[in-house]
C-alpha cells in the first residue's frame, strides 16, 4: 500500500479524532460495508500508516499540567555521548517529547510536570547522568494548541 484513495483518507481522520470508533461506525461513516472497512484498517496498519493507538490522557487530572520545553547544547558529537543521552531520554518519564535539531541547539525537549520544583528534579536527573554544554528551559504559559493529529492532505493518493 503506497498511497491512499479518498476512503483510506476518511478512515484515518476518523480514527485520529477517536481510536476506539468501532469498524461499523467508520464504515457508516465513510460509506462502506463493515468488513471492507475493517479489511482496509488492517491494511492500513500492516503498511504502517497506523503505528498505534493510544489514549490520550489528562495531563491535569494526572498532576503533570506543566509543559517545559528545554533546549539542550552539547560540546560532545560523538556516539558514546549520543547512546548516553539516548538511555537517559527513554529512562525519563516526564520526557515525553525529544527531537535533534539543526540550528543553534542541538537537541529540543518537552517535559511534563507537576510544577518547577519537578522540572528541577528532572534537571537534576538529566545534568547526573550526561554532560551538557547549555541547557535552557522555557515554561509554557497557555497551550492554544495541541493534537496528535497529522495534516492527511500530503498524503499520496491514488
Amino acid at each position: 500500500m503506497e498511497s491512499l484513495d479518498s476512503k483510506d483518507k476518511q478512515i484515518l481522520d476518523l480514527l485520529q479524532q477517536d481510536a476506539m470508533m468501532p469498524a461499523s461506525e467508520i464504515a457508516d461513516q465513510v460509506g462502506l460495508s463493515t468488513t471492507p472497512c475493517w479489511r482496509r484498517i488492517q491494511k492500513l496498519e500492516a503498511a504502517g500508516y497506523i503505528r498505534k493507538r493510544v489514549a490520550l490522557l489528562d495531563r491535569a487530572r494526572l498532576n503533570v499540567p506543566v509543559s517545559v520545553f528545554v533546549a539542550v547544547k552539547t560540546n560532545r558529537h560523538a556516539t558514546d555521548w549520543f547512546e548516553r543521552f539516548h538511555r537517559m531520554v527513554q529512562d525519563v518519564p516526564e520526557i515525553v517529547e525529544a527531537y535533534r535539531m539543526s540550528g543553534e541547539i542541538d537537541y529540543l525537549l518537552r517535559v511534563v510536570v507537576p510544577d518547577i520544583a519537578g522540572y528541577d528534579a528532572v534537571y537534576k536527573q538529566m545534568i547526573d547522568r550526561v554532560d551538557f554544554a547549555d541547557v535552557s528551559s522555557s515554561f509554557s504559559m497557555e497551550e492554544l494548541k495541541y493534537t496528535t493529529a497529522v495534516p492527511l492532505d500530503h498524503a499520496p493518493t491514488r
